[in-house]
């Protein structure tokens, strides 16, 4: 499967937004801000999380939360707020919480089928 990137914008309310480019990661838990654009938007850590990356290292990073943004959609989610060489990344919960998901064939964030049960 090839890359997806897709452009969001997001922000934090009564200040500014950004549109950032992001990487689409479906086995990536929790999206990540590059210290710029958090920086840019004045947020702030609430907390400080321990997370696994793929090569099973673990690093430490702040977490908050900011609103994203796509195509008229709408919503808050949490955001690890990225240390000076981390990269803007799209997780599954920021995905979830816009009722998206990563459609691997067409390569294209789609409405995610609802359920409720």
């Amino acid at each position: 499967m090839g890359l997806v990137h897709v452009d969001m914008r997001v922000s934090v309310p009564r200040r500014a937004a950004r549109i950032v480019r992001f990487l689409v990661d479906s086995g990536a838990v929790y999206s990540v801000l590059p210290q710029t654009v958090w920086k840019g938007l004045k947020l702030k850590p609430q907390r400080r999380l321990e997370f696994t990356l793929a090569d099973g290292t673990t690093v430490t990073r702040d977490v908050s939360e900011c609103r994203f943004e796509l195509g008229g959609i709408g919503a808050a989610s949490p955001v690890i707020l990225g240390e000076e060489r981390d990269q803007a990344l799209l997780g599954v919960v920021t995905l979830e919480t816009l009722g998206l998901v990563l459609d691997p064939f067409e390569r294209k964030l789609r409405p995610m089928r609802m359920m409720l049960a």
